[in-house]
């Protein structure tokens, strides 16, 4: 078949990813698509993958996407012909440890709060179910009746076919060795067997991802990893519709096939595949390849597994499956637009989980293509959330190694990783760490989460219930409240953007009226064509043409790319990212006006200096740029300091607040402190799946002013009914519950919704947690008061009352004094 000169859709990669997103682009969106294989199809790391169908997932999102993938493998065969494989068999996991059971409790919860149904069963029932497994050890176990198991190449084979049917024009043995560039964008593929004029790239190369994007200068955080699995000859007993198995204390995972078992796991000690080629680079030809068997490496898994099931002790191994998978940093897959360039998408690095999301992932990331923006939240898998510390390949294959040896262990909440630190500090890392700061890690910066008192190490102990940190950030918590602290928020992503055409390139950008005179800052949304909130941050007006943008550390890649990327055409409008210029200091609490007024000159009275202003003040000496602003509900200012004098800046603060008992203060405090207040969060209170108006913010949109901006028509037709959800605040009667994120809501015992985070309220004395309240006909003030209201919190009930004003000074008079 001859490679077409054309394709408005050019798809690289011909793994079960590539076919997925082949076969909805031009199912769904009758798109005229080309897909380049540069093998055969399957033939990278799809055709050896071990074929489980898992769907539960942290994100409400993604766990959407695998069900998607598991109800198309159900279909597929109806409509191409070609069998998938799949078998819905369910899934059992094994808990041998009380805190790995309180995981499962808290993970059945969650499964409930996504609308699945999964079960906890004891040990007899497990081994009535499986009965060639050792029990004794088990606490329980979970059991999803809808998980299964398919054939990776089958599934392939027919999303190929499915694809073609649909239009789609597939090409095999066809390498991409280049890009035409013009203006940021791919005019042209490159390829061994001619050139492909196009609009649109989808990157979906797998272990390939990488090298395919460094061509049009995109970078793609991945490695390959070693990943092993036995095939064992039949077992007597073995049920041909035997569940899959994980059992994560054991690190291993099992599945029948043809009367045998296949059995893998995940290894503490995993072996990165890095090629003796040019730059490490995999090799092109590597199709259909395996590496030598390692037994040795694999006795670890092959122990666990037959101390688990005995018969496998006299079971012959048919064959030893070790081959490469592309796995991430931080355990997520990839979806999305790249950052570098503004027609590649990419689909890649599926952590050994892609047969199980690709159904799914392929139908979202079709429809990113063509809208040009993610059509659900996405932002866990988000390439933008990714940072040129993922260009560094070497910290990438280490945090990389780390993230695959967690593949099984339990989920602490609030844990960190180890590997790749310290990468990036700022300025007063050596003077927190004397202050015993216990660090965090966010996008590479280390962030003191909170600081151990005098004789107690500076390190976290996880558990599933309240962690060793829990009493010192409640000090710090309380001195906030009660005196002043100083938070190093440095890693905040800053940018500026200038020109004549500033305001109104943001004018358009942002949901709230950003019009305001010099002096001013505003804390406002960016929304998507759907009116769900992308972003938000805060803007200051520093000049006519000139604009300080601050944002979250993790969204300086997502937020920078959104900004550039809704610039109007032909505006002078420059946007530029300032994030290491700067350090930032937060001085918050009632005594902040006396510790900043002994270190300034300048006049921080309220009456000259107001909440939501900005000015610029001297300092030990040194230009700061005070903005009145606050994320903890107390009188304060965040201080962008110039980032060589942040440390002085920090010593005069520190001593002119001895007297008003100044602290340093982590990101622990930070957010119970922000809870009490109801600030929310992005990435889990709001999302691009939120609109103001269910989230409570719609008084940060003008859509009072005759003024269009992004979003403004989608809230238009949504406001003209009751919203269907609408966050609101809860607060527990056992004031000893650990909320974290996903309980489930009862409202008249009824399910309505989940929280979206979590935590403890000093102040207040009691757990706190929002969540959307959900309801087709509509949520109004009477359907939110008139509900007697519940929390499951790993299982178990507790009574919970409904809040929708914030819980802690209410009426803002603090911020304001």
């Amino acid at each position: 078949m001859t490679l077409p000169t054309h394709a408005q859709v050019v798809v690289i990669g011909g793994g079960i990813i590539g076919c997925s997103t082949a076969y909805h682009l031009a199912r769904d969106h009758k798109a005229d698509v080309v897909l380049l294989e540069q093998g055969k199809l399957s033939c990278g790391s799809t055709w050896h993958a071990a074929g489980l169908v898992g769907q539960l997932r942290a994100s409400a999102s993604i766990t959407r996407v695998l069900k998607y993938s598991v109800e198309l493998y159900k279909a597929l065969e109806a409509e191409t012909g070609l069998a998938t494989g799949w078998k819905m068999t369910g899934c059992l996991r094994l808990a041998t440890t009380p805190d790995r059971w309180t995981e499962f409790k808290r993970l059945a919860t969650t499964a409930r709060s996504f609308g699945m149904d999964m079960h906890l069963i004891s040990p007899d029932e497990v081994r009535k179910m499986w009965p060639l497994m050792e029990t004794a050890d088990l606490i329980g176990a979970s059991w999803l009746p809808t998980d299964g198991q398919a054939s990776p190449s089958d599934i392939t084979q027919s999303l190929a076919r499915g694809a073609r049917m649909h239009g789609a024009k597939l090409h095999e043995d066809v390498r991409v060795t280049g890009f035409g560039m013009k203006a940021g964008r791919i005019t042209t593929v490159m390829t061994s067997k001619g050139s492909i004029a196009c609009d649109k790239v989808v990157n979906c190369a797998g272990q390939w991802a990488r090298q395919v994007g460094a061509l049009a200068g995109v970078s793609v955080p991945l490695q390959p990893v070693k990943h092993q699995y036995i095939i064992t000859d039949k077992l007597d007993g073995l049920a041909a519709d035997a569940p899959t198995i994980r059992d994560p204390d054991r690190r291993t995972y099992f599945k029948e096939e043809v009367g045998g078992l296949v059995m893998g796991g995940y290894e503490p000690n995993p072996q990165a595949w890095i090629p003796d080629t040019p730059g490490g680079d995999v090799p092109d030809d590597w199709a259909f390849r395996l590496f030598d068997d390692d037994f040795d490496h694999f006795e670890q898994h092959m122990a666990q597994a037959m101390a688990r099931v005995p018969a496998l002790a006299n079971a012959g191994v048919k064959q030893m499956i070790n081959g490469a998978e592309s796995f991430t940093p931080d355990g997520n897959f990839i979806l999305g637009a790249a950052p570098e360039c503004a027609n590649m998408f990419v689909g890649a690095g599926f952590n050994a989980f892609g047969i199980a999301s690709a159904g799914g992932a392929g139908w979202v990331l079709a429809q990113w293509v063509v809208d040009g923006e993610a059509p659900v939240d996405l932002w866990v898998v988000d390439l933008r959330r990714f940072s040129d510390l993922h260009r560094d390949r070497r910290w990438v294959c280490e945090r990389t190694l780390e993230a695959y040896g967690k593949h099984y262990t339990i989920g602490f909440p609030h844990e960190e990783y180890a590997s790749g630190r310290p990468r990036i500090v700022s300025p007063l890392y050596e003077r927190l760490k004397a202050h015993n700061a216990v660090f965090g890690s966010k996008l590479g910066w280390e962030r003191p989460n909170w600081f151990a008192p005098p004789g107690a190490a500076p390190a976290d102990v996880y558990s599933m219930g309240r962690q060793n940190w829990f009493g010192p950030v409640g000090e710090e918590h309380r001195h906030v409240r009660e005196a002043v602290g100083v938070f190093d928020q440095s890693s905040f992503a800053k940018y500026e953007l200038t020109g004549p055409d500033a305001l109104k390139a943001l004018d358009w950008i942002c949901a709230n009226d950003v019009a305001k005179p010099a002096g001013r800052l505003t804390y406002t949304q960016l929304l998507n064509t759907r009116g769900g909130i992308e972003a938000d941050l805060t803007v200051a007006r520093l000049a006519a043409e000139k604009f300080y943008i601050v944002t979250g550390t993790g969204f300086r890649t997502h937020d920078f790319g959104w900004i550039r990327d809704h610039i109007g055409d032909g505006l002078e409008a420059r946007l530029t990212d300032v994030t290491e210029a700067f350090g930032t200091l937060s001085l918050m609490g009632p005594k902040a006006r006396h510790v900043l007024a002994a270190v300034t000159d300048a006049d921080v009275s309220n009456g000259a200096f107001p909440f939501g202003h900005v000015c610029e003040i001297a300092i030990a000496g040194h230009a700061v740029r005070a903005l009145r602003v606050t994320y903890v509900g107390e009188l304060g200012w965040e201080l962008h300091v110039p980032i060589g004098a942040t440390g002085e800046v920090f010593d005069a603060l520190m001593a002119a607040g001895r007297l008003h008992r100044i602290r340093p203060v982590g990101y622990r405090a930070l957010d119970s402190l922000r809870l009490e207040k109801g600030y929310r969060a992005w990435g889990a209170d709001i999302t691009p799946n939120d609109t103001p108006f269910e989230a409570g913010l719609g008084w940060a949109v003008k859509l009072r002013k005759n003024v269009d901006f992004a979003g403004r028509q989608a809230l238009e037709k949504l406001n003209a009914a009751p919203p269907a959800k609408r966050l609101a605040a809860f607060t527990t009667a056992d004031p000893d519950v650990v909320l974290v994120g996903r309980e489930t809501i009862l409202r008249n015992g009824e399910p309505v919704g989940y929280l979206t985070s979590g935590g403890y309220g000093y102040t207040l004395g009691t757990a706190i947690g929002y969540g959307y309240v959900r309801n087709p006909g509509g949520v109004s003030d009477d359907f939110l008061s008139g509900g007697d209201y519940e929390l499951v919190v790993a299982m178990e009930r507790t009574p919970a009352r409904l809040h929708l004003e914030p819980l802690y000074d209410p009426a803002g008079t603090k911020v304001r004094s």
